[in-house]
């Protein structure tokens, strides 16, 4: 048998360097390893070149100009991954002059000023969970090592540290960063936000009110912003951590900044979180029940559907939380702007209005005050059944009808009654109306037509139809 036969080597691209050739562009790459780097025995000297080559990375790259080297580009990216390496492995206090350039080297690549928003014309309907507006940062290859770096080393140094190198300036940029429309940076940044939080018990105070002044001005200005709901999950947390009693301060933010947050065009993006922050406040404390409903029964939308379908689950969902003492003290308002509901023209509206009644909790509580609350049901019902549009909607009307007829017969009859005689007195006045209208107009045309006479002033005849007209209306 002949000797195998040799394939030949493949020749190097000449465009495209390879990893090799961008390691032995780094000369003193292989001579720190990560393991021994920040070691206790570690000479001054690697600490300098360690130092050099963070700063060597505050270089910033948009991937998106021609003139930038690809191969640069890819050093980078390789510098970054070890000093991701450095220090994940340490187990030894950072040096100051490591964290000072480390912090100066984040804050280079991370605090940059972010692009216009590009849906700035979207219509609110279309920002849900499913199609977010989404726009991907070319500059990511190095943005995702960059975040990782600030983990690590949010995570393996001590909170003194971070304390003195990490200012409120820094906190206020990241907080910053949460207009990105990169879900992926977004999400970093909650991780690292959370991170950051539980490390800096001092700044905790200052956090919270940075976050919450972007709830302020989102609220006020009614712009679109991209981080609303990731804040809103940092909040989660740290709401869930709260004591009982709570403090007055987050009393004021349930009250001053999460409900107001409700009126925006864009919650139906963000409804998920800011019903988990909301809930969690009134889970510690029922009586903020009353605060949150009647905040959003004051901002109820007039022309937006999907908010009112979304608004009238919270309702229900809250109307769950509270207890029964809780309920009945909200259970007029509650169950009246649910019965105006129901005659909505939108069909969607007025049948998830109509499920609320199919909540077996919700029924139960509401049975307890039926007095109370039966009329404006009675009247929401009745309208359905005569005038809705909808087959279907007039059929749900039916059969909640059978269901309140049985839970409280004499009483459903007695709210038939009652509003029969409202029915009749609203047509009599409005015959009233019509009578005074025809009345008015008819002693206009007699006070055109008068003549003057020698023995009334023209001015006492202009006055003499008024005066019969408003003595007619007293009568």
């Amino acid at each position: 048998m002949g000797e195998p036969k040799t394939s030949p080597k493949a020749s190097p691209k000449k465009n495209k360097p390879t990893l090799q050739y961008l390691f032995d562009l780094d000369p003193k790459a292989n001579d720190i390893s990560c393991a021994t780097l920040l070691s206790p025995t570690s000479s001054k000297f690697e600490i300098d070149e360690f130092i050099s080559k963070i700063s060597s990375c505050t270089r910033v790259f948009t991937f998106t100009d021609p003139a930038e080297s690809p191969s640069q580009q890819d050093l980078k990216r390789y510098r970054l991954a070890r000093i991701l390496c450095v220090i994940r492995s340490t187990k030894k206090l950072l040096d100051d002059r490591v964290l000072a350039s480390l912090i100066s080297m984040l804050s280079a690549n991370l605090f940059r000023q972010l692009p216009l928003p590009s849906f700035p014309s979207l219509q609110p309907d279309f920002l849900d969970n499913e199609s977010p507006a989404m726009v991907l940062a070319p500059s990511w290859p190095h943005l995702h090592i960059v975040y990782d770096i600030l983990g690590a080393l949010v995570t393996n140094a001590q909170p003194k540290s971070l304390h003195d190198h990490i200012d409120h300036a820094f906190l206020l940029n990241l907080v910053g960063l949460f207009q990105s429309e990169d879900p992926r940076e977004r999400d970093r940044l909650k991780n690292v936000c959370h991170q950051l939080y539980s490390k800096l018990t001092a700044e905790r105070s200052f956090m919270r009110r940075s976050m919450s002044n972007v709830f302020l001005r989102f609220a006020s200005d009614a712009e679109w912003h991209s981080g609303i709901g990731e804040l809103l999950e940092i909040w989660g947390s740290i709401i869930n951590g709260f004591v009982v009693p709570l403090k007055e301060e987050h009393r004021v933010f349930l009250a001053r900044v999460l409900v107001p947050l409700h009126k925006s065009k864009w919650m139906p993006a963000y409804y998920q979180q800011l019903f988990y922050c909301v809930s969690q406040f009134v889970q510690k404390e029922p009586e903020l029940g009353g605060v949150v409903l009647r905040g959003i029964l004051r901002c109820w939308p007039v022309t937006n559907c999907q908010k009112e379908v979304l608004l009238i689950g919270e309702l229900e969902d809250l109307a769950e939380i509270l207890g029964p003492c809780e309920f009945e003290k909200l259970a007029v308002p509650l169950c009246s702007q649910i019965a105006k509901c129901l005659n909505s023209c939108n069909s969607l509206v007025a049948e998830r209005a109509l499920y609320v009644w199919n909540n077996e909790q919700f029924v139960r509580m509401a049975s307890r005050c039926m007095e109370k609350i039966l009329l404006a049901m009675v009247e929401g019902i009745e309208k359905n059944l005569r005038w809705h549009w909808s087959k279907s909607i007039q059929e749900l009307t039916r059969s909640i009808k059978t269901m309140m007829e049985e839970m409280e017969p004499e009483l459903y009859s007695k709210c038939l009654q009652e509003l029969d005689h409202r029915e009749s007195v609203a047509e009599q006045e409005e015959i009233k109306r019509k009578a005074r209208w025809e009345w008015l107009e008819m002693a206009a045309t007699n006070n055109n037509l008068l003549q003057p006479s020698t023995c009334t002033s023209v001015s006492q005849q202009r006055k003499q139809p008024l005066h019969k007209f408003f003595t007619c209306i007293e009568s």
